[in-house]
């Protein structure tokens, strides 16, 4: 385990230097900033998973920030167009979030960026050892979820 410890310490620390996420806002056409770009990819990864009804708190839990941190930031990138309030469909009294034209030129954009960067990385490793990385980094981001559930 104590190998599992030293290499998430050493993904710890390149995360929080934010490494890969300045070439992503760097590579778009409109400027934005890094908490607007986690707002996009958390509503971009709710509407993936739900097909709709993303919400501040569904931004807070993907982020691990409190509620009032999350609806600045959410606050935030509605201003700067990258992401609306709408309706929800299923209870017209509660707020959702969509991403603007701009949003999903946004994400997109740091799709490509970050899956260019991870083809650079793993390019020396053969189709089965990238097959069987991602198996095992999902199982293990699953577990993390499970846990955090149980805290």
């Amino acid at each position: 385990m104590s190998a599992v410890e030293l290499a998430m310490i050493r993904i710890r620390r390149r995360q929080a230097r934010r490494s890969l996420a300045r070439p992503v806002v760097k590579g778009m056409a409109e400027p934005v900033d890094l908490n607007t770009l986690s707002v996009i990819d958390a509503v971009d990864e709710g509407l993936s998973e739900q097909g709709g009804d993303v919400t501040v708190g569904f931004v807070a839990d993907r982020l691990t920030i409190d509620p009032s941190r999350a609806s600045r930031i959410v606050a935030d990138a509605v201003k700067a167009g990258f992401v609306r309030r709408v309706a929800s469909q299923e209870d017209g009294r509660r707020s959702c979030l969509e991403l603007t034209r701009a949003g999903r030129d946004a994400v997109a954009a740091a799709h490509r960026t970050r899956q260019a960067f991870y083809s650079t990385v793993l390019q020396d490793w053969d189709a089965d050892e990238q097959r069987e990385f991602a198996r095992l980094l999902t199982k293990f981001v699953s577990s993390l979820d499970s846990a955090a559930v149980r805290d």
